[in-house]
């Protein structure tokens, strides 16, 4: 009798095929923004404090529902580009809080 290793391989795993590919080529050109702008400095974005990225995240958020086509003046990217990346970016630092610290409080 031979198990189907495919489903006991993927068991638990998350099936990142579920995620619209569009976000990850917006966040992609926002990154490569950022290492125009800051240079070797953008590889160190885990270094800013967290509340930086909430602040530039509410704000590309205010100015994505102003205007949900709006350009940032200063990158020409869109606002939801940018809020999309600053998301990204609290995701990872939180999760590698919880990593240090245990599990993430329940609200």
């Amino acid at each position: 009798m031979k198990l189907d290793q495919r489903a006991k391989a993927d068991k638990g795993k998350p099936r990142l095929s579920l995620v619209p590919s569009e976000i990850i080529r917006c966040i992609a050109q926002i990154r490569e923004y950022g290492q125009e702008k800051y240079g070797e400095q953008a590889d160190h974005w885990d270094e800013v404090e967290i509340e930086r990225y909430r602040d530039a995240a509410y704000r590309h958020l205010l100015n994505y529902i102003d205007n949900p086509k709006g350009i940032d003046t200063e990158s020409g990217l869109p606002h939801l580009w940018h809020l999309a990346c600053n998301v990204a970016f609290l995701c990872e630092l939180e999760k590698r809080k919880d990593d240090e610290n245990g599990k993430p409080e329940a609200n």
